[in-house]
């Protein structure tokens, strides 16, 4: 049955998978000293007297999550030039939606924690969409849902990620090293003259991308934004055999994306300790704020934002499937699951608030993939514009 599946389920069932080996391993006395040692072992990456000495965990979150981002560039910067975000006529719909999931989560989030608190630092944990496990889910149900609205979530999220590229890059960052960030902007500009000088191979841009990364590393800046920077940086453009080296790169790395760094850090963030684990703690304004915001204000937000954009005339509506098929979509964008548990880990360091995160948003995004999944398994298929013609309401 497994094998019958595409590469999206596929990827979101293996994702689903190491989470939840995180939990057992988190929660089974005998496993928990291994999970502890695999995350606390220090690795040393060193050229002659210079090195960089940091936990599994932290390589995790800063090395390879870098090369997360490095990817969302590609994606976005593709999307922007040849797809779903081309034109504004293909990328109105899901850039309103973007924003209303954006907006309405956190002004939920703030709603219930307060906007004077210590945990109104995490206003944008539930703004945030798991490409991998919505895109996953949807595809389950195959040709059941419209690839019309498939491309809607795809750019939907591509715009909620680029989203957090510039909220981690104002709101997350912490004191700024002077001298790291001018290195940093060095690197930045070499990266500008290769693709300005239509440098085709990749070799140069990667040495010059990890340079920036240990640049941006040391600055005060997530060194995820490195991982950006290069994205954007290595050229689209196409040679005479109609091939560029930026999408070659992001299927490059699309399998090592989906089936190994995405399930890592899952494995790696998603272990919570579940003793104690109470009503009482579900009730906790963080954990609250968090299950609310993606549940509700995600699917507030992004269906609101997209309805009123069609019935306004400012977007067309997608040509195939029914609005019960947009509602089902929209709860998907609720699943935040990686990006969230990302963000919270910047937003929060002690560990009582962070087992609070992810408490938050695994329940957030379990209840919205779950019933997002239960809404476009009856919803029935009616045209979305003719749903929301003047006189349909």
């Amino acid at each position: 049955m497994i094998k019958n599946l595409n590469p999206d389920a596929k990827a979101g069932l293996l994702l689903a998978l190491a989470a939840l080996m995180g939990l057992l391993f988190e929660n089974i006395g005998a496993l928990r000293p291994l999970y502890d040692s695999f995350l606390n072992v220090y690795f040393t990456v060193a050229i002659g007297e210079a090195g960089i000495s940091k936990p599994a965990l932290l390589w995790i979150n800063d090395g390879l999550m870098a090369i997360f981002f490095l990817y969302v560039a590609l994606e976005i910067k593709r999307e922007a030039y040849e797809g779903s975000l081309s034109t504004w006529k293909r990328a109105a719909l899901p850039v309103y939606g973007a924003f209303g999931g954006l907006v309405v989560p956190a002004l939920v989030f703030l709603y219930i924690v307060g906007w004077d608190t210590i945990e109104a630092r995490g206003w944008a944990i539930p703004a945030a969409t798991d490409i991998a496990f919505a895109l996953g889910v949807l595809s389950l149900f195959g040709n059941r849902v419209p690839a019309e609205l498939k491309t809607f979530l795809l750019a939907l999220a591509v715009v909620d990620d680029l989203a957090a590229i510039m909220i981690i890059a104002v709101f997350y960052t912490a004191q700024l090293s002077i001298l790291a960030l001018g290195l940093a902007a060095l690197a930045g500009i070499g990266l500008f003259i290769l693709n300005y000088m239509g440098v085709k191979r990749l070799t140069p841009y990667v040495l010059l991308g990890a340079v920036l990364w240990c640049c941006v590393l040391n600055s005060g800046v997530h060194a995820t934004l490195a991982g950006v920077a290069l994205g954007f940086a290595i050229p689209l453009s196409r040679n005479a055999k109609g091939k560029a080296l930026a999408i070659e790169f992001e299927h490059a790395l699309h399998p090592w994306i989906v089936f190994m760094i995405m399930p890592l850090f899952a494995f790696a963030n998603a272990g919570v300790p579940l003793e104690g684990l109470s009503f009482e703690l579900l009730l906790q304004p963080l954990t609250l704020a968090i299950i609310l915001g993606l549940f509700l204000g995600k699917q507030i937000g992004v269906f609101g934002s997209v309805w009123l954009a069609i019935k306004f005339g400012f977007a067309e509506a997608p040509q195939k499937g029914s609005m019960a098929q947009l509602y089902g979509v929209s709860l998907l964008a609720g699943i935040g699951f990686t990006m969230s548990l990302f963000i919270g880990a910047l937003a929060f360091s002690d560990q009582d608030h962070q087992t609070l995160v992810r408490i938050g948003v695994i329940f957030g995004s379990l209840l919205s993939g779950i019933t997002g999944a239960v809404v476009l398994t009856f919803a029935k298929r009616r045209d979305v514009g003719a749903a929301l013609a003047p006189n349909a309401i």
